[in-house]
């Protein structure tokens, strides 16, 4: 699913995994009625456990079961802080030590999680995978930084690397079938692959900063573009099932907010009420900001008021959103919303 965005960076070795025991409770709940005062759908948020001593906490991902759920958290420390990887299986929380930034950027309905990381010493881009209770490298190719950007249910990986074409970004692959392998795709020239779905689907976006162009490399190779009619530019940011979703530029003061039908290219526009994309389900549902979006319309997700804000990070195939509440700007918790 996915997820998104270009996301920072960590990596690492095999960690030790230390369960946190603390629990969330719950937050807020609001009820949508449909005219005549009918309730259609109540949306609940509430908090998940993480460990009581970190200062802030987030969840960034969640599988497409609703079952696993990847997130960060930092503990501050008398001389350094100390950042932490959280893993949610359900309601249990696993915390592994990282010696740098860290960003999950996708987990798959096996729970197996990649993300990227920074402070390590081995460049700006080193991604990594999660899997069976290990934190490991993957492999990557000369360059000035590599990136991962989402994974299938049948473990593949896609992502972008930096300088190994001189100057362009080159669109990569880590195939499930060889495990321990990288490759580079074929797509356009200075291409970055942003998402894929289930059966091998690639989306991702091509050219120089400002003039890029969406494309989508189907399970054949075939390379078709993503885009709409008078687009100046367009962006692909995520893709599951039939969708993918991003941005393009039809003029005016700001770019349109669309969700393409891989099946044929087509587009809609989506609420121009949303202030950000982060993620779409098989559904065509959508999330970003402080919204949920169906169709044309969204909604406000609960949780946020007066000096407390909240943000949709991703939702599962079942309709369960993460992400994060700010209390007053300085206290970060994980949330999940269900029922929105």
């Amino acid at each position: 699913m996915i997820r998104r965005t270009r996301r920072r960076m960590l990596a690492g070795t095999a960690a030790t995994a230390l369960l946190a025991t603390s629990l969330g409770v719950a937050v807020s709940a609001t009820a949508s009625a449909a005219p005549g005062g009918v309730a259609v759908r109540t949306c609940t948020i509430s908090t998940l456990p993480y460990p009581a001593d970190t200062y802030r906490a987030d969840a960034y991902v969640i599988d497409p079961t609703g079952r696993y759920v990847a997130g960060t958290a930092l503990r501050v420390g008398e001389t350094d802080n100390q950042y932490l990887l959280l893993f949610w299986d359900g309601q249990q929380v696993t915390e592994v030590e990282v010696p740098g930034m860290a960003e999950p950027v996708d987990v798959n309905a096996d729970g197996v999680v990649i993300g990227n990381g920074s402070g390590l010493g081995t460049g700006s881009g080193q991604p990594w995978i999660y899997r069976d209770g290990k934190l490991e490298q993957l492999p990557v190719p000369p360059s000035t930084g590599t990136y991962v950007t989402a994974i299938n249910d049948a473990g593949d990986i896609v992502g972008y690397g930096l300088d190994i074409v001189p100057g362009e970004f080159v669109a990569l692959r880590w195939p499930a079938a060889r495990p321990g392998t990288v490759e580079v795709l074929k797509a356009p020239a200075n291409a970055q692959a942003s998402g894929i779905t289930d059966n091998g689907t690639i989306v991702g976006s091509a050219g120089p900063f400002g003039d890029w162009n969406s494309w989508v490399r189907r399970p054949n190779g075939r390379i078709d573009a993503l885009t709409a009619p008078g687009a100046d530019w367009s962006m692909a940011s995520a893709a599951a099932g039939r969708w993918a979703i991003g941005a393009v530029w039809l003029g005016g003061t700001s770019s349109t907010k669309v969700r393409w039908d891989l099946r044929n290219g087509s587009y809609t526009k989506l609420d121009p009420e949303m202030p950000a994309l982060t993620d779409v389900n098989v559904k065509g549902v959508v999330v970003g900001g402080d919204r949920v979006g169906r169709g044309a319309t969204s909604r406000v997700l609960p949780g946020g008021g007066e000096g407390v804000g909240v943000g949709a990070r991703s939702i599962s195939d079942t309709g369960t959103i993460v992400g994060f509440r700010n209390v007053h700007a300085d206290r970060v918790t994980p949330v999940r919303w269900t029922g929105c």
